[in-house]
């Protein structure tokens, strides 16, 4: 993962669940660039022509809440989206957004602070969030060395990948 992340703001509320997501009609698309140019449509049929690679999803509580569909936090990234900042994470959700390398971030008083369209800059390695339209920092819990470490290969196959080509 880039030292640092970078992008705009697309702001929503609480209970985002994954149906909305990525709506079940595109769950049989095995192509990540295909399956990004679905995210979010079930709540807004607009994000990915309005935003740009390395913005930043933030929502209230519970994001990602629903089904266990894998695809959810895989379309997000698939789309360009950087990271996702909520309150709290469904827990299916936030495992299988780390599975796939998705950054996720915990942070109620970035949460509350953000607006649609703040400049927000993010070192995941410090749990940093800076928000560089209205000059504020916040901060979000760091991830341990081991789930850096698998974020920045880009997922849990990645990592494994990489593991065992270091044993041979």
């Amino acid at each position: 993962m880039r030292a640092t992340l970078r992008g705009r703001v697309h702001k929503y509320g609480k209970n985002i669940d994954t149906d909305v997501i990525i709506p079940g009609k595109y769950c049989n698309i095995i192509d990540p660039a295909e399956l990004g140019k679905h995210a979010m449509e079930g709540l807004d049929p607009e994000y990915t022509s309005k935003m740009k690679a390395g913005d930043v999803i933030v929502a209230e509580t519970n994001f990602g809440c629903g089904s266990s569909r894998e695809v959810a936090p895989l379309a997000i990234r698939a789309s360009g989206t950087s990271a996702v900042i909520a309150k709290s994470f469904a827990r299916i959700f936030y495992r299988n957004a780390l599975n796939i390398g998705l950054p996720i971030f915990e942070s109620a008083e970035a949460v509350d602070a953000v607006e649609s369209g703040d400049e927000l800059e993010i070192e995941p390695a410090g749990g940093v969030i800076r928000n560089l339209t209205k000059n504020q920092t916040y901060t979000a819990a760091a991830f341990p060395p081991f789930m850096q470490a698998l974020i920045d290969a880009g997922g849990l196959q990645s990592y494994v990948e990489k593991r065992l080509a270091e044993r041979v």
